[in-house]
């Protein structure tokens, strides 16, 4: 019998794996090693979250201002990823009951990967254990863009009046509009700032910030932040015991 989810741990964790490049360059190491050794941390913060019973994880794998990375190194990215995408660990997953599913515009990747992350989310989307969302050629802007733009299609065509669209609906059309808003967003690396991820989806979400390399983040230093944000009170814009205050 699965076990309750821990009433202290989020419901969704969202994670801007951040700092590959600056752990590579501190030891010396080419690029790729960075991107290589952030992967395997990736694995591993997948399998902590699914011990701890994390309804949802979502990963920011490659955003869409990545395209203006130095060519070699976004190949490079490319062929991790699609070496990912065929490792053992996938079938592992897979026995975990762990969902796979990739968010952001595919059209930009190569047929074989996007066929490679068709061929994931159809082989685990039966599965009911953590939902894992690898965000892939993904921006915020882009995402709500998309909703937009989806809104004016249907308003043009009779389909939907303006006064229908709120922000349920608004939800709905984005990216994430199955899932529910993450609860905590951790950032590796020492940057202070979202990156255009989930902006839509950020509005009420704890943020976390660490100095440690993605490479680096493992276990312990998410039960840090998991202690972290068990320690807050979340009030999603009201006030605590009727006080005055804040957000």
């Amino acid at each position: 019998m699965t076990p309750d989810p821990n009433p202290q741990y989020p419901q969704h964790i969202a994670i801007i794996m951040d700092g590959n490049n600056r752990w590579a360059m501190a030891k010396g190491l080419p690029t790729k090693s960075g991107h290589r050794y952030g992967a395997e941390a990736a694995r591993d913060i997948v399998n902590s979250c699914v011990d701890r019973n994390i309804d949802y994880l979502t990963l920011f794998a490659f955003s869409s201002e990545n395209w203006m990375r130095p060519i070699r190194e976004v190949r490079g990215l490319m062929a991790l990823f699609l070496t990912v995408l065929k490792r053992n660990e996938i079938k592992q997953l897979h026995k975990k009951n762990v969902r796979l599913c990739f968010v952001g515009n595919r059209t930009g990747f190569s047929k074989k990967l996007q066929s490679n992350m068709q061929e994931v989310e159809q082989r685990t989307c039966n599965n009911t254990g953590t939902t894992v969302i690898v965000a892939a050629d993904y921006g915020g802007r882009w995402d709500i863009c998309n909703a937009a733009k989806s809104f004016a299609t249907k308003v043009a065509a009779g389909e939907l009046s303006s006064e229908q669209i709120d922000i349920d609906l608004i939800q709905q059309h984005t990216s994430l509009g199955e899932y529910p808003d993450p609860d905590l967003c951790i950032r590796t690396g020492g940057e202070h700032r979202l990156s255009n991820f989930l902006l839509w989806q950020f509005a009420y979400t704890e943020l976390y910030f660490t100095d440690c390399f993605w490479p680096d983040f493992g276990d312990a230093q998410l039960q840090i932040a998991l202690d972290d944000f068990a320690s807050r009170q979340r009030r999603f814009g009201g006030h605590e015991n009727g006080k005055q205050g804040g957000d």
